[in-house]
């Protein structure tokens, strides 16, 4: 590890420990500049990000990742506006009760600390992780990729000056200068550092934090998302919700990339679904491709793949049973939607699924931060320990005991 690497970190750990104790209105009140900024220097921020999309080849998914229109980077401004709107989390009160000796006891809501994140090209993930780590309290560290280091070099810079106007710690917000896989394996590897990592990216990232890290880490992992189409589905509903599920932006995690169908609907289904994913490859097994003879024929590799892209796989089922059974075999835990009239149907799905989010008679794209009342996200964790799902402002904190006593020996 280098000497440069352990010396930042050792600066965003004091910065950490400063944001921690501050008021309310502040870290309200940073979020609000970089607000500002952005919208007032967003032909700047353009400008950086066609510097990084001129030497960038990948004509994929990647790119729409990696690419800040003015929309975009006026979209980011509104996040933030809406995190600085959002409750304060910091020492909220979780649960309290009065022990039989008289002890009160509290939980509270209390930062993280440093906050890691590696991430890959989306440097709309440098604003939306930055708000939400300053809102919370907590420092935000950044490792971003190569293909994006100007925009994310301009996008810090931009945090830095709020907190600094804002008598905070510039360091509350930091960017490794060096985005090699040999920095961000030091990186993660940062322990006294880091108190919580997010990984955000592909299977190698994931490999690559599973070999090198050292310290706490939330799995943001892949979203093989499901859609089942069931008996007593709406069969137009469901069509709206396959289709924006799988198109209005195919390569992010809640993108759904599965569609399961059953038997007894397949046939009147399948026959209108070119039309309803034009320009969408469909990977079918043997029996939906009764109805869709001009699909691909599926493998079992397709069903569990997340193509992040205009690809899809489809398979038809006996039961709802089968289609919970082929989630659990090929799912990653992400978000599975249900489309059915059956109010049984959609409580076993709730039930039985496991899944980070279920969802019924709605696209797998709800799952995000913004879209479900938090502001944005760090990450969604398909993980089970400390959070799970889209990781908001409260995900960004712990629980501390408090223990008020009048004298009381044990």
């Amino acid at each position: 590890m280098s000497d440069a690497l352990w010396a930042q970190g050792r600066s965003v750990r004091d910065a950490a420990t400063a944001l921690a104790q501050s008021a309310d209105d502040v870290r309200r009140a940073v979020l609000s500049d970089v607000a500002d900024a952005l919208e007032a220097r967003v032909e700047e921020v353009v400008a950086a990000n066609a510097l990084d999309l001129a030497v960038y080849d990948d004509l994929g998914p990647g790119r729409d990742r990696l690419t800040l229109s003015p929309a975009r980077v006026g979209a980011m401004a509104q996040t933030l506006r809406e995190v600085a709107a959002l409750a304060d989390p910091l020492f909220e009160v979780a649960e309290s009760f009065t022990r039989p000796n008289g002890l009160r006891v509290e939980k509270i809501r209390v930062p993280l600390g440093v906050v890691g994140v590696v991430y890959e090209n989306r440097p709309n993930v440098t604003c939306d992780v930055a708000g939400l780590c300053v809102r919370s309290g907590n420092a935000a560290f950044l490792r971003g990729s190569s293909s994006a280091q100007r925009s994310n070099e301009l996008l810090v810079a931009l945090w830095r000056e709020a907190l600094e106007k804002e008598g905070l710690p510039a360091e509350a917000v930091s960017l490794v200068a060096d985005p090699s896989r040999e920095a961000a394996a030091a990186f993660m590897g940062l322990v006294g550092v880091i108190d919580c990592l997010v990984p955000r990216g592909g299977p190698s990232l994931i490999a690559a934090m599973r070999e090198h890290a050292r310290v706490p880490y939330v799995l943001d992992g892949d979203g093989n998302c499901h859609v089942y189409v069931d008996r007593a589905a709406d069969l137009a509903m469901a069509r709206a919700i396959v289709a924006n599920a799988k198109t209005s932006r195919p390569g992010v995690c809640n993108a759904a990339e599965t569609l399961l169908v059953h038997r007894d609907v397949a046939d009147a289904f399948l026959a209108e679904l070119p039309d309803a994913l034009p320009g969408v490859e469909l990977r079918a097994d043997e029996r939906a491709r009764v109805a869709l003879a001009g699909a691909v024929p599926a493998t079992e590799a397709d069903f569990a793949t997340e193509f992040l892209d205009l690809v899809l796989a489809v398979g038809v089922v006996d039961s709802l049973e089968e289609a919970i059974a082929h989630v659990a075999r090929y799912g990653t835990g992400h978000s599975e939607a249900i489309v059915t009239n059956d109010p049984a149907a959609a409580d076993a799905w709730v039930r039985r699924v496991d899944a980070a989010a279920v969802l019924v008679n709605a696209s797998t794209r709800f799952i995000d931060g913004g879209e479900l009342g938090l502001g944005g996200e760090v990450g969604i964790s398909t993980q089970k320990l400390h959070a799970r799902g889209p990781m908001g402002l409260r995900e960004l904190t712990c629980l501390k005991w408090v223990v008020r006593g009048e004298g009381q020996v044990r």
